[in-house]
């Protein structure tokens, strides 16, 4: 950590960012009750086309398949039995990519869904397949939304085809497709060197130059109730996104347009920078 002025100036590389990975997580995208939250959508819809508008190149990496599909079908908790969730999952990820749809062609933008497993990016043909389908993607000024396919994968399956949470997922996609900048979107607003639900006096970390084992210990803990990752799995993410090169930012999501100041280079959230 440095003051303001050299932390804003360490963070320069995000304006050079050309080719944008962005994760948005359960709880940015939905209420508690599981229904989407359409404001955020649109919000986030039209940052993505406002970078894409400055000749950015923007993937969607987008949690919230289970939880949409709990809230699509009135159920009064998430499931408890795998084959329930995978079967949820497939009613919630179509809702999910239609609310995307939808906002994105407001602003003359189209996107394209690639549900993937683990084994997916292990395979060397399919790995090389995912490549080419995301560049002619992109060439084409089409977002990609990318998710796990949690109706034959999911994280309570304990086998390699399963990454267990969508910030792996995101960290694992920008190494592959050669990312300049991982934005993961969370219900927090950064790192903090304590947990900042159990201590008001936390300090948020503007700047991490590297990852620590401290780090990882003070990112401990749970998730939202209705998603899967907590801050843990977003440093090892980050910790993954920078060891290819890639800088990163972990930032609160509940305003999705906060992606424009990010790109930016102002102090939010946490910057992580590629080593």
């Amino acid at each position: 950590m440095g003051d303001n002025s050299s932390d804003l100036l360490l963070r320069s590389p995000i304006k050079m960012a050309r080719r944008i990975v962005i994760k948005v997580g359960t709880s940015t995208i939905t209420y508690e009750t599981g229904r989407i939250n359409y404001s955020n959508i649109d919000r986030l819809a039209r940052a993505i086309a406002d970078l894409m508008n400055s000749g950015k190149e923007v993937l969607l990496v987008t949690s919230g398949a289970i939880g949409v599909g709990v809230g699509c079908l009135n159920l009064p908790t998430r499931p408890r039995e795998v084959r329930e969730k995978q079967a949820v999952a497939a009613v919630g990820q179509c809702e999910l990519m239609n609310a995307y749809m939808r906002s994105l062609s407001e602003y003359q933008y189209v996107c394209g869904q690639i549900l993937l497993t683990k084994d997916d990016l292990i395979d060397k043909l399919t790995r090389s397949n995912i490549t080419n389908t995301v560049e002619a993607l992109l060439e084409r000024h089409i977002v990609p939304v990318i998710n796990e396919n949690d109706s034959v994968s999911t994280t309570e399956i304990y086998h390699n085809g399963t990454f267990g949470d969508n910030d792996t997922l995101s960290a694992n996609v920008a190494c592959l497709i050669n990312a300049d900048l991982l934005v993961i979107l969370s219900d927090i607003d950064g790192l903090y060197d304590s947990n900042p639900r159990e201590n008001k006096d936390a300090k948020r970390i503007p700047y991490v130059a590297s990852i620590s084992d401290e780090m990882l210990e003070i990112a401990e803990g749970a998730g939202s109730k209705l998603g899967t990752g907590g801050m843990y799995t977003k440093i090892t993410a980050m910790q993954t996104a920078t060891s290819h090169g890639i800088n990163g930012v972990i930032a609160e999501g509940s305003t999705p347009h906060i992606l424009t100041e990010i790109l930016a280079g102002e102090d939010i959230g946490t910057f992580f920078a590629a080593q």
